[in-house]
């Protein structure tokens, strides 16, 4: 968590001026400060990786593809195992992961992976090295280096996340070790709040985080995923989006952030799980591409969405949706459950299915790879594809 020292230091640059006329209410700035740092005259990041890091954020935001979340930890991936009747051991997380990264074609739709640190370092089963296997598949490796989210003293029973001591001489060895981009993801309640405090350290975690990657050549995903927790429509939450993404880019802005060298994991402007009137695919579209372009700017290279517990389709229709007008991003996919869990279910641990499975994976890697192209029709669903996946106060 970032001290009172720092965030007093804010004042070098205004949030009334940096974001003109967004409702922060922070202390007026004195006068003549907004010509003085405004974003064209930031000094930015131009360390020895500048170029890999534009390179490498490009190459995964790619016409068609998106990213591969398979960073559980290995607490989280037990409960994945435990849902079909697997012990939480090294040798059933390595054989699942197997599967995942070895399906054949798998790079035509994919164009990272984020990892756990196991996973980083792991071998599949037959011992060839997981990071050799995705760079014949072309899949960029990424690696998940934050450490989780554990209570915010101060504030409304919510959350912060911890990482940042280490992270430095962490991210190098990650580098070392394959990793070209890393994922650090922090969590905003809407039900408790969010508290100005909760949203401050969010935001200060994650451009802390960001530039500490790109000192180490990683392209660091930002990602202060807002809860599907609560009873709220999609206004609130589209309230609620823009005082956090305001947030978000103040501080990557005073840290410096290279933003063509960054990658976002934004929540999609959705209702609450819990509120009653659902919004269409086209209405959730309209929604968070207006956020995008008020909080955004077009230097970002990619928009790689969360899917939050949505079920597989919806996250899918919901892309698709986005993507039928141009944009000034690469508005893709970034998911976990959303691309594996008829995986998961299809193989049952069992050999006999890890074909099946891997079907069912590309299947779903394929359908998002059409969405982000806008393409996607939803015809053939299955019906297991359809069942959402929210799971209240969710963390790994």
């Amino acid at each position: 968590m970032a001290s009172a020292s720092l965030f007093k230091s804010s004042a070098v640059l205004d949030k009334s001026d940096f974001f003109k006329g967004q409702s922060l209410r922070q202390p007026s700035a004195c006068v003549g400060r907004r010509n003085a740092v405004a974003p064209s005259a930031l000094t930015v990041r131009a360390g020895s990786y500048a170029d890999e890091l534009v390179k490498t954020a490009k190459s995964i935001a790619t016409p068609g593809r998106g990213i591969m979340a398979m960073d559980e930890s290995n607490a989280t991936c037990g409960k994945r195992l435990a849902s079909i009747g697997l012990e939480n051991t090294e040798a059933n997380r390595q054989a699942y992961r197997t599967l995942l990264v070895s399906a054949p074609g798998l790079g035509n739709y994919v164009s990272g992976a984020i990892l756990f640190e196991e996973t980083l370092y792991q071998s599949t089963v037959d011992g060839k090295k997981i990071v050799d296997i995705l760079a014949e598949q072309n899949i960029i490796p990424g690696i998940k280096t934050d450490k989780g989210l554990v209570p915010l003293a101060g504030s409304n029973d919510e959350s912060w996340c911890q990482g940042l001591d280490g992270l430095s001489s962490r991210s190098a060895a990650y580098y070392q070790q394959g990793a070209r981009f890393c994922k650090w993801r922090t969590v905003v309640s809407i039900p408790n709040g969010p508290s100005a405090l909760a949203v401050k350290e969010a935001a200060w975690g994650l451009a802390r985080y960001a530039a500490i990657s790109q000192d180490n050549g990683l392209v660091p995903i930002v990602e202060p995923e807002i809860l599907l927790d609560g009873e709220h429509g999609i206004e609130r939450t589209f309230e609620v989006a823009q005082q956090v993404w305001a947030e978000v880019f103040f501080y990557l802005a005073q840290n410096n952030v290279m933003y063509e060298g960054i990658l976002l994991k934004p929540s999609m402007v959705t209702p609450g799980a819990e509120c009653k009137e659902r919004n269409t695919p086209e209405q959730v579209a309209d929604y968070t591409l207006k956020l995008l372009n008020r909080r955004i700017p077009p230097a970002v290279p990619g928009i790689m969405f969360l899917s939050g517990g949505q079920s597989e389709v919806e996250a899918t229709l919901n892309l698709n949706a986005m993507n039928q007008s141009p944009n000034p991003w690469h508005v893709s996919f970034s998911y976990a459950r959303a691309l594996q869990n008829t995986c998961l279910k299809t193989w049952g641990g069992r050999p006999e299915n890890v074909k099946a499975a891997q079907d069912a994976l590309l299947t779903r890697a394929k359908a998002n790879s059409l969405a982000q192209l806008g393409k996607y029709t939803g015809e053939g669903e299955s019906d297991e594809s359809k069942e959402g996946m929210y799971v209240k106060n969710y963390s790994y």
